[in-house]
């Protein structure tokens, strides 16, 4: 496992860019909303504890992951400095997960590709619940914090190239 013993909410904040100009919009996942939510609250703590002004940080919910896709690409122009996908896809009896899991990391791949504004993929695709919780706020860290910082830094990035 991947993650295993280590926490991902941990980082240093005066490693980080000057994020007080910054706009990021969050797209999240209403689908398995108790890891969504945990995750949400992880990257706006963060974003907000790294110096983004709270009215600089523009939530908008969508009905699964596999919406996250469109959700990202309206949010990508509308004048913010980057995006932040959130969601959650859990192991089940069918192949659905493979689909959705597919679609979603190859849809925020190509925004990416195509357009000038960073999306962010903070979605988790996990076998089971327990893996999620662990993942949004639980003993590995949340993965939303690492999503804002990834945010920040690509930010930074694409102001400087």
């Amino acid at each position: 496992m991947a993650t295993a013993n280590t926490n991902l909410s941990n980082y240093d904040k005066s490693a980080l860019p000057n994020a007080a100009d910054f706009k990021i919009g969050i797209v999240v996942s209403e689908w398995n909303s108790e890891v969504t939510n945990g995750l949400l609250d992880g990257a706006c703590k963060t974003l907000v504890d790294c110096g983004v002004s709270k009215d600089n940080i523009l939530i908008h919910k969508v009905p699964g992951s596999f919406e996250l896709i469109y959700g990202a690409k309206k949010v990508q122009s509308s004048g913010v400095d980057a995006v932040i996908t959130i969601g959650c896809v859990i192991q089940g009896e069918t192949k659905h997960f493979d689909y959705v899991c597919a679609g979603v990391t190859q849809g925020i791949k190509d925004l990416n590709i195509q357009h000038d504004v960073p999306v962010i993929f903070c979605v988790l695709t996990d076998n089971n619940l327990q893996q999620s919780l662990d993942r949004s706020g639980g003993k590995h860290g949340n993965k939303g914090v690492e999503a804002a910082i990834t945010a920040l830094k690509m930010i930074d990035f694409n102001q400087s190239v």
